[in-house]
Parts: C-alpha cells; sequence; structure tokens
C-alpha cells in the first residue's frame, strides 16, 4: 500500500453517484453472473458481492463504472484482478 499527500484542487470533476459493476463468480463451473448497482454506497455494494460469491462458492471481482465517449470504461475496486478463469487448467 503506497500513501502519500494530494493537493484536492487538481481535482476537475466528482460524481456523487457512482455505478458500480459486481461479477460474482462459480470457479468450478467456469460461469459468472453479471450485476450494475447504483444508488448506494460502495460498502453496501461490496457486501452484496460477498454474500453472492459466497453462495455460489466462488470469487468475485467489483468495479467502478466510467462512461467514456468510446465507450465503458471499468476501474477495479475489489476482488480479484483479472480472469478467474485463466489460469484453471483447460481454459486458457
Amino acid at each position: 500500500m503506497r500513501i502519500r499527500s494530494v493537493d484536492p484542487r487538481d481535482t476537475t470533476l466528482e460524481h456523487d453517484e457512482a455505478r458500480y459493476r459486481v461479477y460474482p463468480w462459480d470457479a468450478d463451473n467456469n460461469v459468472s453472473d453479471e450485476y450494475e448497482i447504483s444508488g448506494v454506497d460502495v460498502d453496501v455494494v461490496l457486501e452484496c458481492a460477498r454474500q453472492r460469491a459466497s453462495t455460489r462458492g466462488g470469487g468475485y471481482a467489483v468495479y467502478v463504472r466510467v462512461d467514456r465517449e468510446d465507450g465503458v470504461e471499468l476501474i477495479r475496486i475489489a476482488g480479484a484482478a483479472g480472469d478467474p478463469f485463466g489460469d484453471r487448467p483447460g481454459t486458457g
């Protein structure tokens, strides 16, 4: 972890309501569900991701959705990075 001081004057735009993408997966069956969640704070989103992943017996990833002119960008904020199925034999 890296922590550093910042100058808050460098911010040009803030959004008070984020949209999140949640991907809980079932690694045994190589499937995932995809959800978009909005209207709640990140702690609610993280709890939802953990609950859905625990019922599936797998892990999860949570992203903040950022709309750009050329499409949608996802920034991972929690969970596993990369392809959860990519390192498994016969999946990559």
